[in-house]
Order: C-alpha cells, then sequence, then structure tokens
C-alpha cells in the first residue's frame, strides 16, 4: 500500500501501546502495530499521544486581548459588560480580525482544532465584529473549522434594531444564535424571540444563563419550556448557569435530569466563572463553578470551554484547553482516573458532541490529528502539556518541537 503519510509510533486512547498512522487523501487508511507501507512523506512521533484535537465549544474572538481598553475595579459581571459595551464601540473591523486572529492562532498551536465563537451584534458593534471573525473563519480554515453563534449580550427586547441586525446576521454567515436573557428587560421575551429567529433560519440555540450564585433568580424554566415546545431538543447549548453550583446535590440532580430530559447542553466557563462570582463574599467565597461532571453522570451533554481572553470578564488566558480543563479538574478536586477521562472528553469529544461534529481517530475518518507530548490522555489533564504538531485532512498545521536540556542525563521515554 501507497500512502501521503505515515506518523509512526504513536500512542491513542485506544491504542495505548505503540501504532502508526496511515493516511491517503485526507483519510485515515490505517491505524496498526508496524504498519509496512510505502509513504511520501513519513514522521516518527516517539510515542507521543495522538488525539482528533481539543474543540472549544465557547470562546468571544471579538473581545478578546482588550485589557488596555477597560478598567477593572470591582470585577463584576455588570462592570464587565458596561466596560465591553464602551469598548466595542470603537471597534473596527480590521482590530477584531487583528485580535481574534491572534487569538486563533494560539489556540491552534494550543492543539485546538475546532472552535464555536460568540460575536456580539448590537447597534454598538454593527456588523463589523461579524464581518471580522467572518474573514479569521475563512483565513485559518486550514488549520481549524470555526462556527459563528451570532450573539446578543446586553439585551434584545429594549433594542428592536439587534433582532434585524441578528437576522440579518443569520442570512449571510451565522452558524447559530445565541441570546443572554439576564440582561435583558423581559427575559422571556428575550427567549422567545431567539427561538423564532432559530427556528425561521434552521438552526441551534446557545444561550448565557443564570449567571449568579441566586438558584431563586432563574431564568433556565422558561429555557426547558421553549426547547419542548418548539421540539428543539438536542440542539440548545447553555452556558455558565453558575447558580447551579450553590444547590444541594439532590436540587441539582433534579435539574440535571430535566436538561438530561430535555435535551439541553451544559458548557462552564471555569475561568470566567472563577474571577466574576462570589465578589460580595469575604470568607469561604465560593467557586461559582457548575459540577458539570455531576450532570454528565445524569445524561446531560456537558462540555469545557475558554470564553473570554484578557478582558474584563477574564483578565487572564491564552486559549489552551488543556490548561481550562486542568483548572476544573483542580478545583473541582478530581483525581481518579474515570474523572479525568471525563475531563478530557468535555474539551474533546463531548464538545465536539455539543456542536455537530464527528471527532474520532478511526480509519476512514479524516485525518485530523493533534499530537500532544505525553504518553496519554491523564497527562494532557493532569499537567497540561503541550502540543507538538497537528495535521487537518492530513495536511500539517503547525509544529513546536520538544524543548531539549542542554546537558544532564539522558531521559527516556516511557
Amino acid at each position: 500500500m501507497k500512502v501521503d503519510l505515515l506518523l509512526r509510533n504513536v500512542r491513542t486512547a485506544q491504542n495505548p501501546d505503540l501504532v502508526d498512522i496511515a493516511i491517503q487523501d485526507g483519510i485515515i487508511a490505517n491505524i496498526a502495530p508496524g504498519l509496512r507501507c510505502e509513504a511520501v512523506e513519513e514522521e516518527d512521533l516517539d510515542g507521543a499521544f495522538a488525539f482528533p484535537g481539543f474543540v472549544d465549544s465557547h470562546i468571544h474572538l471579538d473581545k478578546a486581548c482588550i485589557l488596555d481598553r477597560c478598567t477593572i475595579c470591582a470585577g463584576t459581571l455588570d462592570e464587565a459588560v458596561r466596560q465591553t459595551a464602551q469598548a466595542k464601540a470603537g471597534f473596527t473591523e480590521e482590530d477584531v480580525y487583528d485580535r481574534a486572529s491572534a487569538l486563533v492562532a494560539k489556540a491552534i498551536q494550543h492543539g485546538t482544532n475546532r472552535m464555536r465563537t460568540f460575536v456580539e451584534i448590537d447597534p454598538r458593534a454593527g456588523m463589523r465584529s461579524f464581518e471580522a471573525i467572518k474573514r479569521v473563519r475563512g483565513d485559518y480554515a486550514f488549520a481549524i473549522d470555526i462556527q459563528i453563534c451570532a450573539f446578543v449580550q446586553e439585551g434584545l427586547t429594549q433594542e428592536p434594531e439587534t433582532e434585524a441586525m441578528l437576522d440579518e446576521a443569520l442570512r449571510s454567515g451565522a452558524d447559530l444564535i445565541g441570546g443572554c436573557p439576564y440582561t435583558d428587560i423581559d427575559p422571556a421575551k428575550h427567549v422567545r424571540r431567539i427561538f423564532s429567529l432559530a427556528r425561521k433560519y434552521d438552526v441551534d440555540i446557545d444561550f448565557h444563563l443564570d449567571f449568579s450564585l441566586d438558584p431563586t433568580k432563574t431564568d433556565l424554566p422558561a429555557v426547558i419550556e421553549a426547547t419542548r415546545q418548539n421540539d428543539y431538543g438536542g440542539r440548545v447549548t447553555i452556558g455558565h448557569v453558575t447558580n447551579l453550583s450553590a444547590l444541594e446535590p439532590s436540587a441539582l440532580a433534579e435539574i440535571g435530569h430535566k436538561l438530561a430530559d430535555a435535551g439541553i447542553a451544559l458548557t462552564v466557563l471555569p475561568a470566567t466563572d472563577l474571577f466574576l462570582t462570589g465578589r460580595q463574599y469575604t470568607s469561604n467565597i465560593p467557586r461559582g463553578i457548575t459540577p458539570a461532571h455531576r450532570l454528565a453522570a445524569l445524561g446531560v451533554r456537558t462540555a469545557i470551554a475558554t470564553n473570554n481572553v484578557l478582558n474584563p470578564f477574564t483578565p487572564f488566558g491564552d486559549a489552551s484547553l488543556s490548561r481550562m480543563a486542568n483548572l476544573y479538574a483542580n478545583v473541582m478536586q478530581l483525581s481518579r482516573d474515570a474523572d479525568i477521562e471525563l475531563v478530557f472528553d468535555m474539551v474533546g469529544a463531548k464538545a465536539a458532541a455539543i456542536m455537530g461534529v464527528k471527532h474520532k481517530l478511526a480509519i476512514g475518518g479524516p485525518a485530523d490529528i493533534v499530537i500532544l507530548d505525553t504518553t496519554d490522555l491523564y497527562g494532557a489533564i493532569r499537567s497540561s502539556v503541550l502540543a507538538l504538531a497537528g495535521w487537518k485532512n492530513g495536511i500539517k498545521t503547525f509544529l513546536r518541537p520538544r524543548a531539549q536540556l542542554l546537558g544532564g542525563p539522558t531521559i527516556t521515554r516511557q
């Protein structure tokens, strides 16, 4: 057999021992130990871990890296929304393109090859950010698939012109729609209008929801009801929902069953949720992160994602999902191998399922492959290891050579 590329000596989640991966015409032709075939190109990965790549199901490319334009005093959600609203009024298309491109490049080099980004569309941002992110999506398609969610951050019902802009975005390239009921003067109507637009264009929905620590202040029942009424099970995702972190286990389980039955997925955003919640406490400060692993055990589709990077919502970050997954596991005090496997899937296969995309290294499947500097998935989460290389449809997209000590004993990779 003759193939385009042969990746030798890798380990995968399904194959802890060394195997080779043969690639032909952008498709995985074979996965087996010691493959004998003629290859146009061959690489020896020296026992590193191969997988289909990280999947970031919730990120904001349009408002990333704007700390120099904002002032953080209180560190609250209201302040972050206000500061960002002021900053985005001055965004230009080129400005958004440059900042988003730099962050996408970082994400790719950290091993992410699928992403869902929210793009704020309203009278302050206009369509400038949206046009910029469409260009980013096209320019980086060689390495990453980007879904664009037309998103309304600052309310919908109080600004009727925003709905017309969302409609235009859905007509001209947005993949789905997103809402934020907690910033609207009429949250229930906000939810209904988002569903109406989603049905008009037959697209999925992704809500920012219940960003507080008060379980009694919730728009989740309205979203569950609208999901049922519109027969949208499997097509709705909710992000944050930090008030679920304040529930007792029995109450959390009750809501988890409702989410699973309705077919609503959940994405947690550890860095943002940790930074913004609990500011009113002076001791025993709550973490504010919804326990996605507990909801996953109840059948809820769950993911862990980046959210914001270097802005008033999250003044940290580098779009590394291994670091984000590590943060979640650490904060949630997870240690068992089974829990680490789940966390790994929440930045991989489970996140991909929420986005409706395939995610598996399999014969006959796409040769979308990322190599991590570890021998197994546990190292990817426990140690936040670096990505060494990546391929999209069999074409190499990035390379990061391993660091080398220039002295000392030689260490053999186990």
